[in-house]
């Protein structure tokens, strides 16, 4: 069971907690969690990356633990605390401007 930790507007929009469990099939990297959220929760589509290219939105990052994981390949495997469940994957809004 997969762990993700949710920014509050897209809590608000999926309805649910702080903290989603997903099960994910095959290995567990960000394509394949976001798959199965996505999956899940239809309605946050286009909102945590483009809908065309997978890209993750600008003002999104991805944490495991301490480790900024947002500029990772979205098939690299996920560290293996979020694999097992004991950690989440957390998705954080940033915050700009001036």
């Amino acid at each position: 069971m997969i762990r993700v930790i949710l920014p509050q507007h897209l809590r608000t929009l999926a309805h649910v907690g702080s903290e989603v469990e997903l099960e994910v099939e095959g290995p567990i990297t960000q394509r394949s969690v976001l798959h199965a959220l996505e999956a899940r929760y239809p309605m946050l589509r286009g909102t945590i990356r483009d809908q065309v290219t997978e890209q993750r939105r600008a003002f999104l990052r991805f944490f495991a633990g301490q480790e900024d994981l947002s500029h990772e390949p979205p098939d690299a495997p996920l560290p293996d605390a979020v694999a097992s469940g004991a950690e989440p994957l957390i998705v954080i809004g940033a915050i700009a401007g001036g």
